[in-house]
């Protein structure tokens, strides 16, 4: 699935010129849109300021760098078992 080409703050913005009285037709003649995607948008980001939609963004990258160190440990965890699994030392 293509991800969009506008920024939150881009659509916010596209839906607070629709508020203040341009057409959807208009507008997503003007910027290369469906108007199901303004809608879909409308649906998503309808009530919301730019400060908001930054806040709502902010988690998913904690997530992110949160799940690569969780990553991290798994794989430091599985390579010190391997590690102690071995036997270190040898019969004379």
């Amino acid at each position: 699935m293509k991800r969009t080409s506008f920024t939150d703050e881009q659509i916010i913005g596209f839906l607070t010129e629709h508020e203040a009285g341009a057409t959807c037709a208009d507008l997503c003649r003007e910027h290369g849109m469906s108007e199901g995607t303004f809608y879909n948008w409308g649906a998503k980001y309808g009530d919301m300021t730019v400060t908001d939609a930054k806040r709502l963004k902010a988690p998913k990258g904690e997530n992110e760098k949160l799940k690569t160190l969780l990553t991290e440990q798994k794989f430091d965890l599985a390579a010190l078992k391997e590690l102690v699994s071995k036997k270190w030392w040898r019969l004379p």
